[in-house]
């Protein structure tokens, strides 16, 4: 068991949470009981994971998704009312990591990514000493063609990946950055690697993987996104004795 301040606190250092300029607060987003004892975590603090986490008798959820995006109605209605009825009434915590997650060179979404699909991380695009670019570049244990790679990465994460050709030639370096990356497919391409690897797609992203002579793999957003989460959890339940499940909800996006 663990207060809840001191559980938020760790965390928030541990991840750098304030050095991020993000599009949603990081951290502790729903304040609930003040001692933590079962956290449930997931990808995104949908209403299903709501209420998972309450049939587990969950004190906290922990996810990458959480809410108070820029942008978003202010207007507690609808969806929004309900889920945040579900937190309230039955004093549930909301903690959500959103870039600081996606970055961490441990814990984080890409990194573990990368260890999943079998890659060696050698570096990243950006950043600086205490955070880390969001793009991670790395190598294959082996060079190897596109179709060989996108069959990889059907195998390993459970889906087909959209697979762009914009080269023959194999592949030895890779970058990649999770969910909605795309857009950093030109920072890919200056840095001189063979492939990049996203979550999404965009209508612009096939036209530079040709146009530039790269492969492109969009692989999902929830599909590349659902390994920060339990990694984060296990180290928060060992640091701290407390239990986590992690629960995968499927989503095709």
């Amino acid at each position: 068991m663990v207060a809840l301040r001191e559980l938020v606190a760790y965390t928030d250092e541990l991840l750098a949470a304030g050095a991020f300029s993000d599009y949603c607060p990081n951290g502790l987003q729903v304040e609930g009981r003040t001692e933590v004892r079962r956290i449930v975590g997931g990808v995104t603090a949908s209403q299903a994971l709501l209420d998972a986490a309450v049939r587990d008798g969950a004190d906290a959820v922990l996810v990458h998704h959480g809410y108070f995006w820029k942008g978003e109605s202010p207007c507690v209605t609808g969806m929004k009312r309900r889920r945040l009825a579900t937190l309230l009434a039955h004093e549930l915590s909301l903690i959500a990591y959103h870039l600081p997650l996606d970055a961490h060179p441990a814990l984080g979404n890409n990194a573990r990514l990368g260890a999943e699909l079998g890659f060696r991380i050698t570096g990243t695009l950006g950043g600086s000493a205490r955070t880390p670019g969001l793009v991670m570049v790395g190598e294959l244990d082996a060079p190897m063609d596109g179709a060989r790679l996108a069959a990889r990465i059907e195998t390993r994460l459970g889906r087909v990946p959209l697979h762009v050709a914009g080269a023959q030639t194999p592949i030895r370096r890779i970058a990649w950055c999770t969910g909605g990356g795309q857009g950093y497919i030109e920072v890919a391409v200056a840095a001189g690697v063979d492939a990049y690897l996203s979550g999404e797609v965009s209508e612009q992203t096939v036209h530079v993987a040709r146009e530039c002579g790269l492969h492109f793999f969009a692989a999902g957003h929830h599909a590349t996104e659902r390994y920060g989460v339990p990694a984060l959890g296990e180290h928060l339940a060992v640091r701290f004795g407390v239990e986590f499940r992690f629960i995968d909800l499927p989503n095709p996006a």
